[in-house]
């Protein structure tokens, strides 16, 4: 065996080996993310978290979500959006990242790349503003859906400015957003990650003795109407979607506000 032999079996053997070293360790990571997203953080409030329809609950600081392997994306992501919470700080945007705190593995940035679709967040950067780590949070794969420019920028940010706008007026509120993943949907990357046909937002008002929910149903285009035009029953949305929004409650509590699409009760 000659001496270049020899060196290239032995190259080949120490990057085997760090390979090896490399993989055990990346999984030891991945590991310890899933782990720590399964369970629910300080700030978690799994009193008003909906069922999950796949098993998969990620909790992360600022919010939870119920990812969807086979759309690639999260089915719901839910939060507490305190009055404390809003704020006007302008942070750096940073790069979108995987989340890999699911377990089935969360889809890659690099779908949307050259797509024409928007990254677009369920749970809005513009809801965390009250720290730079909250914010960066709402930067990973698991919390975005593909969603077309005007729509992004027109309808979905007015409903989102909106929320806020509760969150100041009702001392809080708990918000759970997601794209509806029914029915026949285009998909875009290599990983096949579904473009909704439909977006929802529920939103419950329960802190101020008198429970009150509103929620919103929209087709994935842009719109100029009036926000209250897309306003419905969130029992509608449960028999869309298979989700129950807030099982937890009363059950009398629930029945009354989950089956009105009344709206009079918030101001718009």
């Amino acid at each position: 065996m000659t001496n270049k032999t020899k060196y290239s079996i032995l190259t080949a053997i120490i990057l085997i080996a760090v390979y090896g070293i490399n993989f055990f360790q990346d999984k030891e990571i991945k590991d310890e993310a899933v782990s720590v997203g399964e369970l629910p953080k300080e700030a978690t409030k799994t009193f008003f978290l909906p069922t999950s329809t796949t098993g998969q609950i990620v909790h992360h600081n600022g919010y939870s979500l119920s990812y969807n392997e086979m759309y690639e994306q999260a089915e719901w992501v839910a939060y507490e959006l305190k009055k404390e919470h809003l704020s006007k700080n302008d942070f750096k945007r940073p790069y979108f990242e995987i989340d890999n705190a699911v377990k089935t593995g969360a889809a890659n940035w690099r779908n949307y790349k050259k797509s024409g679709y928007d990254k677009g967040h369920l749970c809005p950067a513009g809801d965390k503003r009250y720290s730079k780590a909250a914010h960066d949070e709402t930067f990973l794969t698991s919390n975005i859906s593909p969603q077309e420019h005007k729509f992004n920028a027109g309808l979905w940010n007015r409903i989102e400015q909106k929320t806020r706008y509760w969150a100041g007026r009702y001392n809080g509120v708990y918000v759970v957003t997601g794209g509806v993943l029914k029915g026949q949907m285009k998909t875009i990357g290599d990983e096949d990650v579904a473009v909704p046909n439909q977006f929802y937002k529920v939103i419950l008002d329960y802190n101020n003795g008198k429970p009150k929910v509103i929620a919103f149903l929209t087709p994935h285009q842009d719109s100029k109407q009036p926000l209250y035009n897309f306003v419905v029953s969130v029992d509608s949305i449960e028999r869309l979607t298979g989700i129950d929004f807030f099982p937890e409650l009363d059950d009398e509590i629930e029945t009354k506000i989950e089956a009105s699409n009344d709206y009079k009760n918030w101001r718009f």
